[in-house]
């Protein structure tokens, strides 16, 4: 886990936040969980930056990233004669999509470049210019490190460019993990000054990682992992109950319907365990 909490004045990307973070993170995956784990990162535009293209490839990591229509962009898009159809998930959308490789002023080499444009929207056709064409700037598959983990891991598909246009459209689950946070505690933070309002900040999102390894080590049999804090409110902690003195021992008494609902004999049993550490 990794964050940083700043004045809402400042870029996604300032400074050098995003760069540092890579290092850390990477570092601590493959230390903590396996050196040769592939590792892909997803970023949109705001995060489009060559140094940080650069800190992906020196780590050895696979990246894909929102790119710019700059001129030299569209006009080889504009020149591409193989282009490629590609569907959305929820089938509202199909797009067209050719790849090249482009080299910006200050890059040291050319990049893999996939360019698409919606033609298909609610079954109605869109006019060329009318939506804003999809840049996306990547190192897989071209010959790296990264691109032969992922081959070792069965997983040559990630390297085509109908499947990294498919990743990239899913982007948008990425702000799930925000929304997470924001269900845990609050959207609005109570503090009128920065430092408060950080060190508040920082706290909540140490408890929410504690929470979400609670649902992982203990309650996963009871409730999926993938419920928000609200949601794990009502089940689990908000349930009906009285502590009672019996035989010298106190005893939490809950409804019987409630003890099989929730399984309480796996919880109160997985609770007492420390979590079996891998690797």
């Amino acid at each position: 886990m990794d964050a940083v909490f700043r004045g809402g004045k400042k870029h996604s990307n300032h400074g050098d936040t995003a760069d540092m973070m890579l290092v850390h993170m990477v570092e601590k995956i493959r230390t903590a969980y396996r050196a040769d784990v592939p590792i892909i990162v997803r970023m949109d535009a705001g995060f489009y930056d060559h140094e940080l293209f650069e800190t992906c490839e020196w780590l050895k990591i696979g990246y894909y990233c929102g790119g710019k229509r700059y001129s030299n962009v569209t006009n080889a898009a504009a020149l591409a004669t193989d282009w490629f159809p590609f569907t959305s998930r929820d089938n509202k959308e199909i797009w067209e999509y050719t790849e090249f490789k482009t080299r910006q002023t200050n890059w040291h080499k050319a990049r893999r470049t996939i360019y698409s444009r919606l033609i298909q929207k609610d079954r109605q056709l869109v006019l060329a210019g009318l939506v804003k064409d999809s840049v996306i700037i990547t190192n897989l598959g071209m010959g790296g490190p990264i691109d032969e983990q992922i081959r070792q891991a069965g997983q040559a598909h990630l390297l085509t460019a109908h499947q990294i246009l498919a990743d990239y459209h899913q982007r948008g689950s990425d702000e799930l993990a925000n929304r997470a946070l924001k269900n845990f505690g609050h959207e609005q933070l109570p503090f009128k000054r920065f430092a408060a309002n950080a060190a508040w900040y920082y706290l909540m999102c140490v408890s929410h990682n504690l929470f979400e390894a609670f649902k992982e080590d203990v309650t996963a049999p009871v409730i999926p992992v993938t419920v928000y804090a609200d949601t794990f409110r009502r089940q689990i902690i908000d349930t009906a109950g009285k502590i009672v003195r019996h035989a010298g021992k106190l005893i939490m008494k809950v409804p019987r319907a409630t003890f099989k609902r929730l399984q309480f004999d796996r919880l109160f049993a997985a609770c007492q365990l420390a979590p079996v550490m891998t690797g």
